[in-house]
């Protein structure tokens, strides 16, 4: 219901051949110089900040697509969302990746042994307090998903294309109590269900593609 302020269909997308999986990982093994676009977000809770991880999964079918979830609705924070697969990181978690590939297992019963773990993002801070690693891996697209229903209302694919196309990038503006607040979303049309990407995944996702793009 937030107005849309601008699209930025003037932004170059990333070129197919930069999508392919030796692309992604030459890119990932010598990074460009780059900067993020979105990194932190306005504080609309205040609580202890966490750390989790997330996995930008990048599923290899014939045209890639990355692997999102629509949250259930009684989840005690951003219920009903779309996201990706991943969480809070534990004590015993050696690494961010641990982490993101841990979550994605207890989550959607994703196995590590369909996962190439490119890298990583820089973090993200979500207005709730959770300092975000974004994990970028490849899955082979033969792999067997089995979501947890009490997380994952929803599971589904968005081809990787329309993500790192800015066409699809929608900006908004929200001024309330004084505070101002912009973010990004990117619906997806998949039938007759509009999936409505927007805030910390959309930042992740719009960080992904300036990285692809620089």
């Amino acid at each position: 219901m937030v107005p849309v302020v601008g699209v930025d269909a003037h932004l170059p997308a990333v070129p197919l051949a930069a999508q392919t999986p030796d692309a992604l990982r030459a890119r990932f093994a010598q990074p460009p110089q780059w900067e993020p676009e979105v990194v932190l977000e306005k504080k609309f809770m205040n609580r202890e900040p966490a750390h989790a991880s997330v996995l930008l999964a990048i599923v290899l079918r014939e045209q890639p697509t990355v692997l999102l979830t629509e949250r259930t609705a009684h989840l005690s924070t951003h219920s009903g969302q779309v996201a990706f697969p991943g969480g809070r990181a534990d004590p015993e978690d050696a690494s961010p990746a641990e982490t993101a590939l841990r979550e994605a297992q207890e989550e959607v019963g994703l196995d590590r042994e369909f996962v190439e773990v490119l890298g990583t993002l820089p973090t993200y801070v979500t207005g709730s307090s959770f300092i975000i690693t974004p994990v970028v891996a490849l899955v082979q697209p033969d792999c067997v998903l089995r979501p947890n229903p009490y997380e994952v209302a929803d599971l589904f694919e968005v081809p990787l294309a329309f993500l790192l196309d800015p066409a699809h990038h929608r900006r908004h503006v929200f001024d309330r109590d004084g505070v101002h607040r912009e973010w990004f979303s990117m619906p997806y049309q998949q039938g007759d269900k509009t999936h409505f990407i927007w805030g910390a995944t959309a930042g992740m996702l719009r960080n992904f593609y300036r990285f692809m793009q620089a």
